[in-house]
């Protein structure tokens, strides 16, 4: 699977932005997915993870009630919808994906196999 993330931007406290990550593959929609974030000094975390089918989804405790993942396994493609975004929500956005976890959440960077080449999400206050 490779991975190719798009979307990120420069966007005022409060604002929305929609990451895309578009997967080539065959065993994409087999494959669990997961959006991770990198600031700068700080280490890569765990942002959101949804399963092959888009049934179950998991986010970290920060970005609930305002982000949401979902997929399209017909377009190769997962998303990451950010509503009401923080400046500490400024950073770069990875996404995942795991062939071998499709009906799991995996919420640890390890497990994950492979790793698009991120995104910058800038937020002004």
């Amino acid at each position: 699977v490779q991975l190719q993330a798009s979307g990120g931007g420069l966007v005022q406290a409060g604002g929305s932005l929609r990451l895309s990550c578009a997967a080539s593959g065959r065993t994409f929609s087999r494959a669990g997915m997961g959006w991770f974030r990198q600031a700068p000094g700080r280490e890569r975390e765990f942002v959101a993870a949804v399963t092959w089918s888009g049934t179950n989804t998991y986010y970290a405790d920060s970005v609930k009630g305002r982000f949401t993942i979902s997929r399209d396994n017909a377009k190769n493609t997962v998303y990451l919808q950010m509503n009401s975004l923080k400046p500490e929500d400024t950073a770069v956005y990875y996404c995942a994906a795991d062939e071998n976890s499709g009906f799991i959440i995996v919420t640890a960077a390890t497990g994950y196999e492979y790793w698009g080449q991120g995104t910058l999400v800038t937020v002004s206050s």
